[in-house]
């Protein structure tokens, strides 16, 4: 399965979140990364976006160590917070959301003031009507506060990287600032530059005729404000494309009033512990995970599933931390805190998947990883080229200052994790946690979803529809003995049967001795001193030759021709009689399998229950009754999705059981709904935290536009480079267009993936 290797890091028990300081380009993540996976027993990745590295590393290696080796490579880098104790539904933050807000005001500030100072620079230099006698003194005036403090960050980035003989964006950035204003120094000082009466005029294209007293000042000022400008959008738009997790993380409550010793206490959520009960008043949000021991209320979840109808919860029923008491007074005992709660987990699924890489950034991190040496040679080789050739110095400077300023590797790092950032921010919003980036490939790939039937296609709570003694027996003996055994199973099936047993007079189900479940064929125990079988038809007569009254047959087929499941009961080596089990097709279901025609899906139903209803299911909601594959065991559903998969498809599944673990992990693509249990959702790539199956078809759709713009963001970002080199290097491209251009191209990609942001659902909020 896809998320494979990814989850394995994940969970490794030496695996650590270091936060990165001082990185300006995606080539100071390559230089960091590749420095850490140096070490020995050390695997690395570090992301410039989110400005992480997760790292996985063996015993011997301490992370102190690994701080260290970052700290050396010339950037700083920061251990993750002890988590506090107790805790509630908050995840411990760090201060990237404060650090991010101090970036984008500082930035914000230098620019405002180099900008003042750089466009009188600007209008003097181009536009020869305003230059008075001796004005290319105050341009001198006016720029060289922009060179020497508007630009300081990049100086000091390309000075601390310089020590440590490595070379990355702000090393063109600065050695092409300083080139322009020390020329320009020579040519007022040592040249003709400064003589009263100089004049220049300005041209999109190089003048290669100039003169070698043209001065750049100009050129040093605008380049310093148009990469300020990219930088100070850059930051703003990272700073937007993580709201969605800090949101989702800054969803739970700040504190909650708790019965202790029947008084009513109010106290810090990180104070609140596992087994507390606590109130929940109209308007409050739940404080953590738990179930509801007295009162009943509608429970809002939105903001946690993307489902906007309010859900009933009584004594008994679960509730999710972060969700909003819609109706009454609810008293809920704490049955998970902290990290271990639903909001919190989903937060770290988001995090884990923003931090990861897809296949498509690979190429990338190569490329800017040896790409800002490789442009600083061609540069040179310009300069050279230029001389040989017969022009003037002037041209040659001016082609080779181009190639410099052009060709900063910014957008490539930025393409990738920006649209995850923002595509897995969204998914979280709309209840689809996106487990890993090289899940968004699958999704591109995938042809067939296979879907199960109990709780995916249909609501899976399963209510008793009828009960057929055999001849001679007790419909009260018949549902008894069934549903104690029952009781002991967590299948859908047999919980109905169970609970429907229990309501007979309020009764005490007898205990069960020996209970074996058998792979989902069915059930045996000793119950009141009866050998009780309960389980398929074919089970028992294949594996207990146990034969079925014709009364009884007739029944179940009745029943299963109307859609419903028969359950057959055996003691005593006998069948003693059948009990029909009826479950809800989910009003959503058949919008649902529309929408995977739409994309290009063709949708299969997989299931252990009888041909009949399957087929009488799939059939209410448009699949092919070609694409039933029906009475299939755990085992065989693995078998079912390997057939797939053997004939050329591409597979995705969706299901919520723990016999779909196995299916989830062989497809190609697994999809869990979060209603399911805890082992489906582990052995999946997608989570779908609410129960409609239309999520999974947002899911497919949010993931597939996120590779989409990840693939759009580095075609940009590729071509950018490729045909903007070639220009600057023939002389074609005016530095002070280059300069423009290059901070553009990196806000284009992250504009780029903020459109992301607007994705809707089609169940709720329209078409994206």
């Amino acid at each position: 399965m896809s998320t494979t290797d990814h989850a394995a890091g994940l969970d490794h028990p030496n695996s650590i979140e270091l936060f990165i300081g001082g990185m300006t380009c995606a080539s100071c993540a390559a230089r960091i990364e590749k420095k850490l996976n140096k070490l020995d027993g050390v695997s690395a990745s570090v992301n410039y976006a989110t400005e992480k590295a997760k790292v996985i590393y063996s015993g011997s290696i301490e992370p102190a160590e690994l701080v260290a080796t970052v700290k050396a490579t010339g950037y700083t880098a920061t251990l993750p917070a002890p988590p506090t104790a107790g805790g509630g539904v908050q995840v411990e933050k760090t201060g990237a959301a404060a650090e991010e807000a101090d970036e984008a005001a500082s930035l914000r500030i230098r620019l405002l003031i180099s900008l003042s100072l750089a466009v009188p620079v600007a209008a003097l230099s181009m536009i020869p009507a305003l230059q008075f006698t001796n004005w290319q003194w105050l341009a001198l005036t006016l720029a060289s506060p922009v060179v020497v403090w508007g630009a300081l960050p990049f100086h000091r980035a390309a000075w601390a990287n310089a020590r440590h003989g490595a070379a990355t964006m702000d090393t063109l950035i600065s050695v092409g600032v300083i080139a322009a204003y020390l020329w320009s120094l020579w040519a007022l000082f040592l040249g003709h530059a400064g003589m009263p009466g100089m004049r220049m005029t300005f041209s999109l294209l190089p003048d290669v005729s100039a003169s070698a007293d043209h001065i750049y000042l100009e050129v040093a000022a605008a380049l310093t404000v148009f990469i300020l400008a990219g930088r100070y959008f850059e930051a703003r738009a990272k700073k937007r494309s993580g709201a969605a997790l800090r949101a989702l993380l800054d969803m739970g409550a700040k504190d909650v009033a708790v019965l202790r010793d029947g008084d009513e206490t109010r106290i810090p959520i990180a104070q609140l512990a596992v087994g507390d009960v606590f109130i929940v008043r109209p308007g409050e949000k739940v404080a953590t995970d738990g179930v509801v021991t007295e009162g009943a209320s509608a429970v809002d979840a939105s903001m946690l599933t993307g489902e906007s109808v309010p859900v009933e919860v009584r004594p008994g029923d679960e509730v999710i931390g972060a969700t909003v008491n819609a109706g009454g007074r609810l008293l809920v005992q704490a049955r998970r805190v902290g990290a271990d709660t639903q909001l919190a987990q989903m937060a770290r699924l988001v995090e884990d998947a923003q931090n990861g890489k897809a296949q498509v950034q690979r190429l990338a991190d190569r490329v800017s990883a040896i790409f800002v040496p490789i442009v600083i040679a061609l540069a040179l080789a310009t300069f050279g080229t230029w001389l040989v050739t017969g022009h003037t110095v002037t041209a040659a400077f001016t082609a080779a200052v181009a190639v410099l300023i052009i060709a900063c590797p910014c957008a490539l790092g930025l393409a990738t994790p920006t649209a995850l950032m923002v595509g897995t921010g969204r998914g979280a919003q709309l209840g689809i946690l996106i487990k890993g980036p090289q899940v968004l490939e699958s999704t591109r790939r995938v042809d067939t979803i296979v879907l199960d039937k109990t709780g995916t296609i249909t609501t899976g709570r399963m209510s008793l529809a009828a009960v057929h003694p055999g001849a001679g027996e007790d419909r009260t003996e018949l549902l008894t003995l069934a549903g104690a055994l029952e009781a002991a199973s967590e299948h859908p099936i047999a919980q109905a049967i169970a609970a429907a047993a229990k309501n007979i007079d309020n009764r005490r189900l007898p205990s069960v001795d020996v209970f074996t479940n058998h792979d989902g064929r069915g059930v045996t125990g000793v119950v009141d001193g009866h050998a009780v079988l309960v389980g398929r038809r074919n089970w028992l007569a294949d594996e207990w030759s146990l034969t079925a009254p014709n009364a009884l047959t007739a029944a179940a087929e009745e029943a299963e021709s109307q859609g419903t499941t028969p359950v057959w009961v055996a003691w005593d080596g006998a069948v003693r009689g059948v009990i029909v089990v009826a479950d809800t097709i989910k009003d959503t279901s058949a919008e649902a399998i529309a929408q995977f025609r739409q994309l290009g899906l063709r949708p299969v139903l997989l299931t252990g229950d009888n041909r009949r209803a399957a087929r009488a299911v799939a059939a209410q909601v448009g699949i092919d009754p070609d694409d039933v594959i029906a009475e299939v065991l755990p085992a065989g559903k693995v078998i079912a999705i390997k057939e797939l998969q053997a004939h050329g498809k591409t597979v995705a599944m969706v299901g919520d059981g723990v016999n779909d673990a196995a299916a989830l992990a062989q497809a190609d693509l697994g999809l869990a709904m979060g209603t399911g249990s805890d082992v489906a959702i582990e052995a999946s790539d997608l989570t779908l935290v609410r129960g409609d199956l239309r999520a999974a078809a947002d899911a497919i759709r949010l993931s597939r536009s996120t590779l989409t713009t990840i693939k759009g963001n580095l075609f940009w970002a590729f071509a950018y480079n490729v045909a903007a080199l070639p220009l600057a290097a023939f002389g074609l491209l005016n530095p002070l267009i280059a300069g423009a251009a290059m901070a553009f191209s990196s806000v284009f990609v992250v504009s780029n993936s903020l459109r992301l942001r607007r994705f809707a659902t089609h169940a709720t909020e329209g078409s994206a």
